[in-house]
């Protein structure tokens, strides 16, 4: 229990840290998606930990990492600007080089984070296979953007 706490309170943080950096976007835009791209990190973590059985499933833990990830789907792909390629980070030059591309691999991401919030209600979804049934697509888009937009280490 004390896992499943600990997680969903990262999880807060992360939304949290996210709401803080849309407000300093203007001045770092660069610093602003990597702390999205945190705040997703950290949803993933809890909703895969969940998935695989190694975090015990609350609907309230459902429901935060889907709010976190929603909640970066509708913000994200607005801070890319260009001459933000050259910076320290993930980004692959595909974003720039392909933004139809992306811009279509980050539509796949809002429209399957919209469905997993829509089905999820107020209180998430109602159990595990619940959760596994909306949050597995939403998983699905980070990882196939992932392949052709992010660095590979």
């Amino acid at each position: 229990m004390h896992i499943l706490r600990k997680a969903v309170a990262l999880s807060l943080i992360a939304g949290l840290g996210l709401a803080g950096a849309v407000a300093q976007a203007a001045a770092d835009p660069i610093a602003t998606r990597q702390a999205i791209m945190s705040s997703v990190g950290a949803a993933a973590g809890l909703g895969g930990g969940m998935m695989k059985g190694e975090i015990a499933y609350t609907p309230a833990a459902g429901k935060a990492a889907i709010t976190t990830m929603r909640a970066a789907s509708l913000s994200y792909g607005n801070f890319f600007p260009a001459g933000s390629d050259h910076a320290s980070s993930d980004a692959a030059d595909a974003v720039w080089n392909d933004a139809e591309g992306f811009a279509a691999q980050l539509a796949k991401f809002a429209v399957a984070a919209a469905a997993a919030a829509e089905a999820s209600g107020k209180s998430g979804p109602a159990d595990i296979d619940a959760f596994k049934a909306v949050f597995g697509p939403v998983l699905g888009t980070c990882k196939s953007c992932h392949e052709t937009y992010r660095k590979q280490n």
